[in-house]
């Protein structure tokens, strides 16, 4: 379509009902995400002048519901798309390159004639958008040059995984213009993962592009890692009368890597104990038995690690269960039972380097507090610092979050809702 289609489009209402299933029915924040892509389009047409045809893109940040680190153990996870997304505007070109400007990181360009690895790419959206192109060329696409503009309501670094948004974005807009969208939501989430893994250079689960890539509520089971299975669950947060709200404590996570890779390696430690690669290979009731002989060669801290996977693997389903039958008050239960598990046995709400810095447990000292028992919170993501979450009584919502706002700075505390649609080209209605 003509960039002046999507415009009048746009101010016509055309939008409004993709607009609802992306970003729900609040009609300033309809008219905020108008402004929004319209802004997008001008900057693009600034930028690419001669690029009149264009088409749109969203994909979504995500929360993790439940399954603090059980990912790298095979493990299952509960997690969801939320209403805050990367936007992109399009423009098939006819040079082989894929031409990006990122609002707020300027221009990235690669060639599609060379494709493989560069080491000095490395932590660069060059990296990213080479390796999801290798991706793509390896399932048999005819890839094609685009020149795209992105923006991205997605804060990096807020444990709602921009990076994932951002590399399922750029999946969908290879998947629609060079596939015709058959390589489909999984496929894409995966390119993205391995695009990550070996071109970006960090290594991260799949849990992040798989809820971007489907949306909704997924359960996600881990126990074959190259053919996860997913479970869609079908709740409404909002109907059940509850705003999801994620606060920033404005924790460092500079020099956590040791600690996130600490929590893997011991539970493998004793995995291994038991003569298992993962903790999902174990048994559970075995792990208790073998409690004497795992203290003679596994520390205490792996062993307490182990225990809470087994029974957080367990929750889970539990949880996933009680969303589907629309047991509210028992899922919250389990919200919390999660939170406690993740405080007492795999101890990562601070940081043992930095022990006098621990935003996290301030947060749910007041996010506890001024809820009184109406609502659960917990850790959220891997930990350590960064984000608690809380599922918050709708008529509390605007009181909670300025409390939040008031400790941990101005817009620390972002009120969500469950995106129920992943990764997407944007269309208009009929």
């Amino acid at each position: 379509m003509k960039i002046q289609e999507f415009i009048s489009g746009l101010s016509s209402g055309r939008y409004n009902g993709i607009f609802r299933s992306l970003y729900g029915t609040d009609e300033h924040e309809l008219l905020r995400q108008r402004i929004r892509y319209t802004s997008a389009v001008e900057q693009f047409s600034r930028i690419e002048p001669e690029c009149g045809e264009i088409r749109v893109f969203s994909a979504p940040g995500r929360t993790e519901i439940c399954g603090n680190h059980t990912d790298h153990q095979c493990g299952r996870v509960l997690a969801a798309a939320v209403n805050i997304d990367a936007i992109a505007i399009v423009s098939q070109i006819d040079e082989p390159v894929i031409r990006l400007y990122s609002e707020g990181y300027g221009k990235s360009e690669i060639s599609l004639d060379d494709l493989e690895p560069d080491p000095a790419e490395a932590g660069t959206t060059k990296a990213i958008l080479r390796g999801i192109a290798a991706g793509f060329a390896e399932r048999g696409a005819d890839l094609r040059g685009f020149c795209a503009f992105v923006t991205s309501d997605v804060p990096s670094g807020s444990g709602l995984s921009s990076s994932a948004a951002f590399e399922v974005l750029m999946g969908n807009v290879i998947d629609k213009i060079c596939c015709k969208g058959k390589i489909g939501a999984i496929d894409t989430a995966i390119i993205g993962q391995q695009a990550e893994n070996k071109y970006f250079g960090k290594s991260s689960g799949l849990m992040d592009q798989l809820v971007s890539s489907a949306g909704g509520f997924i359960e996600i089971d881990f126990r074959d890692p190259a053919h996860p299975e997913i479970t869609p669950i079908d709740y409404d947060l909002t109907r059940s009368g509850y705003s999801l709200c994620i606060t920033d404590t404005r924790g460092s996570h500079a020099g956590l890597s040791g600690e996130y890779s600490a929590v893997a390696q011991e539970m493998r430690a004793v995995a291994a104990a038991m003569g298992c690669k993962v903790l999902r290979e174990a048994d559970e009731d075995q792990f208790y038995k073998m409690l004497p002989e795992l203290r003679s060669c596994c520390s205490d801290r792996a062993i307490l690690r182990a225990s809470h996977f087994f029974s957080e693997n367990a929750r889970v389903s539990q949880q996933a269960e009680a969303l589907a039958s629309g047991d509210t008050e028992e899922f919250f239960r389990l919200v919390e039972e999660s939170g406690a598990s993740s405080a007492e046995l795999l101890q990562n709400l601070y940081s043992l380097s930095t022990p006098e810095s621990q935003g996290l447990n301030i947060g749910l000292m007041l996010s506890r507090r001024y809820l009184s028992g109406r609502g659960p919170s917990r850790v959220h993501g891997g930990g350590f610092a960064g984000t608690i979450q809380a599922f918050v009584p709708t008529y509390l919502t605007e009181g909670y979050a300025a409390e939040m706002d008031r400790v941990f700075g101005e817009g620390s505390c972002k009120v969500l809702m469950i995106r129920h649609m992943g990764g997407t080209e944007v269309t208009a209605e009929e």
